[in-house]
């Protein structure tokens, strides 16, 4: 094999995981699986005793119902929507990188603030910075859409 066809291959291959785009129905199948997520939240007032693990279920629906909105076709998608959306996920990274590095230097000091007893340094958790991350990146993502 050669090395450029190895090469065009390879490229083939990444360019066709970087096209990956769930049909438009996901948008609404997502959206009922957030809200499926809070319903559970709210639910797991109910059984004290399971809380820890719904908490954990809802998380996990909460984060896959993200992804298929993230990850879900328009209807009229273009070149435009195409880079709109790369670059919603750049800046949903570089924000999230930062929230990142920040957020538990700011939780520590408004905590050891608030009390006085001295609170534990924490880091952030997955659920924390996935959410935000998604979040952000829906937000930029459908406000650089309206004003494109």
């Amino acid at each position: 094999m050669s090395g450029k066809s190895f090469a065009e291959c390879e490229r083939h291959r990444i360019q066709k995981v970087l096209d990956f785009r769930l049909p438009t129905s996901f948008k609404w199948i997502g959206l009922v699986i957030v809200i499926m997520a809070f319903v559970l939240f709210f639910v797991r007032s109910q059984f004290p005793d399971q809380a820890d693990f719904i908490r954990g279920i809802g998380r996990k629906v909460f984060i896959i119902g993200l992804l298929c909105i993230s990850l879900s076709r328009d209807k009229e998608e273009d070149e435009m929507t195409i880079a709109i959306r790369a670059q919603s996920y750049a800046i949903a990274f570089i924000i999230g990188v930062l929230y990142a590095i920040i957020m538990p230097y700011v939780e520590f000091g408004v905590s050891n603030i608030v009390h006085s007893g001295g609170e534990a340094y924490k880091e952030l958790g997955d659920f924390q910075l996935l959410s935000f991350m998604f979040l952000i990146q829906l937000g930029f993502y459908y406000t650089l859409k309206r004003y494109r």
